[in-house]
């Protein structure tokens, strides 16, 4: 009996009786997707990521075009309509051996593959005779050198079926038992190519390949001649360099010499900028580069011109201005150093590829510790044949910073970022990052390119003081208030010298506008309190990260103006860092707990104070100084500095000092280098002292001149500076009056000199009182015994107004309290 088949069963066979794929049995035949987030279980890591580059050739729209004659095997062209990006594609075996393409990810991954080569291997095994010809294993008839990119970069050998025998015998000598070129077939590439082009024309050395022959090549030429200065530990004598290197210092500079591309992450204050310019000028007068761009954030760029005209005596250009004139500023033949921000290089990467530089140094280079920034992303696009890369936290908060500053000197040497995080990381079951593993074969793995050296291990070659000045650019809004300011100043000056005196109010307004051009150095803020414009307190906190990383350390930072110490102080806040703060308003009482806090309390990282802890105060726990503001009277600069640099002191100190580029604070550092016409504190204790001597008022007079004898320079970089701080707040003009007001608030030294001396009243008794009228009595008999001393007495203290031509005497007075009291005093003596 003929059982009737279910009508079901008959839709599903076709005319020839095989069974239909229904929309179920399809979807079961489907390949799973792989999560690109998570590993499958068990599945190695590189099959993992293999996977995933089959998936995403399978979701875009290549253009694949053949290039060569071959049929399966061969060059094809890769084109993405996505990116407008097109890649060649070299299919040279069954599996990933020996298979190329000219994007980063196939040069970095070690897997032998990438979505473009997938993408050509689908293309090919979607026609039945190309995918046939691709099971026969492929042996081209030529023989060449060429990069297996599975490994870290070695240069292998194939040999082809023309001449086989001929090339086996000429390279036998010259390679490894699987293929591989020994360091005897680098030393004589030369002769090997010459007879292997001579055996058959066809040979082919690839490009990639030809290029790293010649860097090993290099790496050796540099190592003879670098080797006895190695060992001897001794920098090359006639290499010029306007200083003399400490001996880590010359380990640093020929160890990265060496390397030709390298880390140098030494602790802060090890002087990490002159070893860089120590290489910069090996390389170029013993190894012929010419072209050397200097990477770093833009406040730092003077810093460094500055650094490499006073170590090497040659010309500097910074790049600056709109793109059209950077663009052009990078093909300077002449000029061996330029400098640019990370800022300018994000954007003019392609200008800098175009202008081929030889050595690129990245300075601060924590700026590229994120792969995931644009700035990373770009950076590492840029090409040169030597790299220097300067941090002083090259590991701070994971592995995969680490990861990104290697990929910018050697893009091989880690392999994929999924390969190395799972190599090396710990997860617990949720995925979660728990912990590190096996780290010395990291370190292992860096050795020829990474040095560290922390301040503890080179402490014995340290200076006990190192003074350091950075130059900031300021931002737009500061430099208008500036120039306001300086041309008062300018005006004022003027009159002075057609007419040859000031009367007082000149004088005054001479004093507080000179106060207000520096104040707005530091910030609008000191000036207004609703605006905010600066740059010094971003550079801060750069230098602020590197000194908190290395285990031990604080710091003192000290400011003048106690609005600018506020504004650290928030910054502080926001972060989470413990610090102190001390200013004029603290009670004398409650300043040595504030001591004792810094002093004993390890997660208390940072003093911060104006002047008012200038003296008396023992910080020896602290190795760094950064003056936010310099003072024009060097001994108070010394009072700060003794705060930290004194008896007692275990460890050698750093001295920072944050400049504003082209201003007045420049321009005092740079021409007057601290005058002895301004030793008197004039401006520093924010007093407007109009009794000044007609002798030393002249000098102080000339000096300022000196100051504004030319415009001060609007750097092109502030239009930069404005655009990475985004802040277009307004600031409101200031009225001298306001000025004054400012002066008052912030002169903390005038609070800490009127507690000091209740202080001696309260704490001294009265022979000490009478001891000091004594001295002072005996001085001034000194004085008055003395004709032209006398001479010069009266003169100090009188003066001849222009306009009466009568005589008037001037003695300085704290206020008008201080006459009220004398008046007082000397109608009671005459009562009596």
């Amino acid at each position: 009996m003929e059982i009737d088949k279910p009508k079901s069963a008959e839709k599903n066979r076709n005319k020839t009786g095989k069974k239909k794929m229904t929309r179920t049995s399809k979807k079961q035949n489907k390949k799973q997707l792989v999560s690109h987030l998570k590993k499958p279980e068990k599945m190695g890591v590189a099959d993992w990521q293999i996977i995933l580059r089959k998936q995403i050739a399978s979701t875009i729209p290549f253009e694949i075009s053949k290039l060569s004659a071959d049929f399966a095997y061969g060059d094809y062209k890769v084109f993405n309509p996505q990116t407008h990006n097109t890649y060649k594609v070299a299919i040279r075996s069954r599996d990933n051996s020996r298979n190329f393409c000219t994007c980063y990810d196939f040069k970095t991954n070690l897997l032998g593959t990438c979505k473009h080569v997938e993408a050509v291997l689908e293309k090919i095994g979607k026609n039945k005779d190309t995918r046939k010809a691709l099971k026969v294993e492929y042996t081209p008839p030529y023989s060449s050198f060429y990069i297996d990119y599975r490994s870290s970069q070695t240069i292998k050998l194939r040999i082809g079926t023309d001449n086989s025998e001929e090339y086996h015998k000429l390279f036998e000598p010259f390679i490894s038992a699987d293929f591989i070129l020994n360091d005897q077939g680098y030393a004589e590439i030369d002769h090997l190519l010459e007879r292997a082009y001579h055996i058959n024309n066809a040979f082919r050395c690839y490009e990639d390949a030809f290029e790293l022959i010649i860097r090993h090549r290099e790496t050796k030429e540099r190592e003879t001649f670098l080797q006895p200065f190695i060992q001897n530990k001794n920098f090359p004598p006639d290499i010029h360099l306007n200083t003399t290197l400490f001996p880590y210092q010359v380990e640093g500079a020929l160890f990265c010499a060496l390397a030709g591309r390298s880390i140098l992450a030494d602790d802060m204050g090890l002087g990490k900028t002159i070893q860089a310019i120590a290489v910069a000028q090996l390389m170029q007068e013993r190894f012929g580069i010419q072209n050397i761009l200097i990477i770093c954030p833009t406040s730092l760029k003077y810093q460094w011109k500055s650094e490499i005209e006073k170590f090497t005596g040659k010309t500097v250009l910074v790049v600056e201005g709109n793109p059209l004139k950077r663009e052009g500023m990078y093909f300077t033949e002449e000029v061996p150093y330029k400098i640019t921000s990370y800022h300018a290089a994000t954007n003019d990467w392609k200008y800098i590829n175009d202008a081929k530089p030889d050595l690129i140094i990245l300075d601060e280079a924590q700026r590229i510790k994120n792969w995931r920034t644009k700035v990373s992303q770009s950076v590492k696009k840029l090409q040169s044949k030597y790299a220097l890369v300067l941090t002083g936290t090259p590991l701070e908060n994971n592995l995969e910073e680490l990861y990104s500053l290697v990929q910018f000197v050697n893009p091989t040497l880690m392999g994929s970022l999924y390969n190395f995080l799972s190599t090396y990381q710990v997860k617990d079951e949720d995925g979660k990052v728990i912990g590190y593993k096996d780290l010395n074969k990291v370190a292992k793995s860096l050795k020829y390119i990474l040095l560290r050296r922390t301040k503890k291990e080179v402490l014995k070659q340290l200076p006990e003081r190192r003074d350091q000045n950075i130059f900031i650019t300021i931002t737009e809004r500061q430099r208008e208030i500036h120039t306001e300011y300086a041309d008062v100043v300018a005006r004022i000056v003027s009159m002075w010298r057609k007419l040859g005196f000031l009367k007082e109010e000149q004088r005054k307004r001479l004093m507080i506008s000179m106060n207000m051009m520096r104040m707005v150095c530091n910030s609008t803020y000191i000036i207004d309190q609703e605006t905010n414009h600066q740059t010094k307190l971003d550079e801060l906190f750069s230098i602020l990260e590197q000194i908190l990383a290395i285990p031990g350390e604080k710091v003192v930072i000290f400011s003048q103006w106690e609005r600018m110490t506020r504004l650290v102080a928030k910054e502080l806040d926001l972060l989470g860092v413990l610090y102190q703060n001390l200013h004029g308003s603290v009670p004398s009482k409650k300043r040595k707990d504030l001591l004792d806090e810094f002093q004993n309390n390890d997660d208390c990282k940072i003093f911060l104070s104006t002047d008012a802890g200038g003296v008396g105060l023992n910080l020896q726990k602290a190795s760094y100084l950064i003056n936010l503001d310099i003072p024009w009277n060097p001994a108070v600069l010394e009072q700060r500095i003794g705060r930290i640099h004194r008896l007692g002191q275990k460890k050698n100190v750093n001295i920072i000092n944050l400049i504003a580029q082209n201003t007045i604070e420049h321009r005092m550092l740079e021409l007057l280098r601290f005058k002895s016409s301004l030793a008197a504190g004039i401006l520093d204790n924010g007093e407007p002292n109009i009794f000044l001597g007609e002798s030393k008022f002249n000098k102080f007079m000339q000096a300022v001149e000196e100051i504004i004898a030319e415009p001060f320079g609007q750097a092109d970089s502030i239009s930069e500076a404005k655009e990475e701080l985004q802040n277009t707040e307004s600031i409101s003009k200031t009225s001298a009056a306001e000025a004054q007001n400012i002066l008052e608030v912030d002169d903390d030294i005038k609070t800490e000199k009127n507690e000091e001396s209740l202080a001696v009243v309260n704490d001294s008794n009265a022979a000490g009182l009478i001891e000091t009228g004594m001295q002072f009595m005996q001085q001034l008999q000194t004085v008055l015994n003395n004709q032209e001393a006398t001479r010069d007495l009266v003169k100090s203290i009188t003066q001849k107004d222009p306009v009466d031509g009568k005589t008037y005497l001037k003695i300085p007075v704290e206020n008008e309290s201080v006459i009220y009291g004398l008046f007082q005093f000397l109608g009671g003596m005459l009562k009596k």
